[in-house]
């Protein structure tokens, strides 16, 4: 039983998607109709138009969604890839792993990066991300954060850093890591000038494709700094009406465009909602077994619990897939053993698998 925060279980419906007659991405129209109807469904997930029209009467901001062929974590690389270059000031808003690790892209890229930083088990640093942008001195092309960080489990409220971020100089262009949020939670996408996502989290599908949602000022910004990179490049996926970069993971583009038929057919407000029943209860669950949240109840993620395990983590994790063929998560970097992670996202944010998965962690403990 694959309980963890991404790769997801993937339902049966997606993977009967899968085993269907491959499809050449290169020459056959029907693949070009199926990667139109998935951005079409992205579009819908992030809550924005790429025709400016609007939904349900209410006014939808303008973003491009596109899908590259390449685990999440392309999506991450590509975004400072597209926008950084020698001497581009970036500021990176962390209290993560993935947080911190937008200013190393930043610095592979020739950009220079501040990072404002706090613990892992903290909230942003508002206070701190205001000084710096009172300083004068300092003019910031690009801003990066995560909304939630995977490895603790931590939702990010982004709105006041927005807002600070929008009050402080309007110009600077933001990039959102929302990888193992998007599809379980809202993201102020219309907020956002590239918004990032993946296929193996919320939505169950196989890993394998990044999803991004670009506004107009962030194509503009690509075009002027006119990246030399194939790979980590947004740029020609702007239009793919003649074409694809390069050959594109067909059978991947097939399974997300079934899982995403799967959570339209839900609906997007269904969806949120058992994504908060299921995690609510994994946290009832741990506090009847005594284990403490990582971090704060209130800022973690519908879509995976973090407990503290101090030196056990890897431990439990063993036995409970020996044991009870149940695989969860250990934390990253220095919370390797010292946190197990539940990953109710997706297919798994349901109550009856949440029970099963905790039912397993009691017996071990």
């Amino acid at each position: 039983m694959l309980m963890t925060p991404g790769p997801t279980a993937v339902p049966a419906p997606v993977r009967d998607a899968m085993s269907r007659d491959l499809i050449n991405p290169d020459v056959d129209p029907e693949f070009h109709r199926i990667y139109d109807r998935l951005t079409d469904r992205l579009a819908t997930v992030y809550e924005v138009d790429p025709d400016g029209a609007t939904r349900d009467g209410s006014a939808s901001p303008t973003r491009d969604v596109v899908v590259p062929g390449g685990e999440g974590i392309l999506g991450l690389e590509a975004a400072i890839a597209s926008l950084v270059g020698s001497g581009t000031e970036v500021l990176c808003l962390s209290n993560g792993l993935y947080g911190d690790g937008f200013a190393d892209f930043v610095a592979d890229y020739g950009g220079e990066a501040t990072l404002v930083s706090a613990d892992y088990d903290d909230p942003l640093p508002l206070g701190e991300l205001e000084s710096v942008l009172s300083d004068d001195d300092r003019e910031f092309d690009l801003a990066t954060m995560v909304h939630c960080e995977t490895p603790t489990g931590t939702l990010n409220d982004l709105g006041p850093a927005l807002d600070l971020l929008e009050a402080a100089d309007g110009e600077i262009l933001t990039v959102v890591d929302a990888v193992s949020s998007l599809g379980g939670v809202r993201v102020p996408t219309d907020r956002i000038d590239v918004c990032l996502g993946a296929s193996q989290k919320c939505f169950s599908a196989p890993p394998g494709l990044t999803t991004a949602a670009i506004s107009d000022r962030a194509w503009a910004a690509m075009a002027e700094r006119d990246p030399h990179s194939l790979y980590t490049n947004f740029l020609p996926w702007r239009d793919t009406s003649e074409g694809f970069p390069y050959t594109h993971l067909t059978t991947e583009v097939v399974a997300l465009d079934a899982a995403l038929g799967l959570w339209l057919d839900e609906g997007l407000d269904a969806v949120r909602e058992r994504h908060r029943t299921a995690a609510a209860r994994c946290r009832e669950r741990g506090a009847e077994l005594g284990l403490e949240p990582y971090p704060d109840p209130e800022r973690s993620s519908p879509t995976v619990t973090a407990f503290e395990v101090p030196g056990r983590a890897e431990e439990l994790q063993t036995r409970l897939r020996e044991e009870r063929d149940v695989l969860l998560a250990t934390g990253l970097a220095g919370l390797a053993d010292d946190v197990l992670r539940i990953g109710h996202m997706g297919h798994n944010a349901r109550v009856d698998r949440v029970d099963e998965a905790m039912d397993a962690l009691e017996d071990v403990l």
